[in-house]
Order: C-alpha cells, then structure tokens, then sequence
C-alpha cells in the first residue's frame, strides 16, 4: 500500500491533522517524509492511531499510551497497568451509580424539602465529610 499524507491519515482515521501534528510531536506517531507540505505516513499509522483512541477512551494519558510502544513502533501493553486502570473504572461506575442512584431519589422524593428527606441529608453529610466519591459507595434508602 502507498504512503498516505496528513489529509488522508486525518479523513481515514476521523482524527484532525493538528491533533496528528501533536501526536507526532509526543512521539506516538511518525511520519516518515513529506509530499510537498504534507507530511507521509505508513498506512500502518491507521492501526496505531486505534490504539491511541482506545487508549484515550478508557483514561489513559498520552504519556501512559507511549509507553504501550515498543521502541520499534509495535504495541507492547502493560498487564498490570491495564488491570490497574480497570480498577479505577470499577471505583469511577460505583462512585457514579451511587450519585445517579441519590439524584433519581431526590428527583422523586416525597419529602416537603429535600433538607426534610432523610436520605438527602445522609448524601449531605456524606459530602460534607468527603466520602462522595470515596471508593467506597453511600449506601442510599429505599424508603419513600
């Protein structure tokens, strides 16, 4: 396959010639000439930049990305920091079910106020000491 230039690595990948720019300059990507302006990739460019994405979609920073690359370019990805990052997503969902759980209540509380809803005010004071988004989540009522 022939090389590809920044316009076409950009409409291929969905990924913009200034953020490919960017990348290059971090070192996650290299092109390898230019036509013109135009700087030209392997297309095997494409393969990486999917990892890149996949990488940014799940948290991790570029510098954590670079170093999910060999020096010769091929992928070579941590375990434990894959299993790692997973951890902290599990402590994210629990931390965001909680809240999401402890609005839907608010929004349909029966109580006059929400500052006479005892479970609102069990999250109030949850927040006031710190433990919304603790790892731990606040156990809320089912009560009505």
């Amino acid at each position: 396959m022939k090389d590809i230039d920044i316009a076409e690595v950009a409409q291929l990948s969905g990924v913009r010639a200034s953020t490919l720019r960017f990348y290059e300059e971090k070192g996650l990507i290299a092109s390898h000439g230019r036509r013109g302006l135009r700087r030209l990739f392997d297309p095997a460019v494409l393969e990486r930049l999917a990892l890149i994405a996949l990488g940014r979609a799940a948290g991790f920073s570029l510098d954590e990305i670079a170093r999910m690359f060999a020096p010769d370019g091929r992928p070579r990805i941590d375990r434990h920091m894959l299993a790692a990052k997973a951890d902290e997503l599990d402590r994210t969902i629990r931390k965001l079910n909680a809240m999401r759980d402890g609005l839907r209540h608010a929004a349909a509380c029966p109580a006059p106020s929400h500052m006479e809803c005892p479970t609102f005010r069990r999250l109030l004071r949850a927040a006031a000491s710190g433990k919304v988004g603790a790892t731990k989540p606040v156990r809320l009522s089912r009560r009505k």
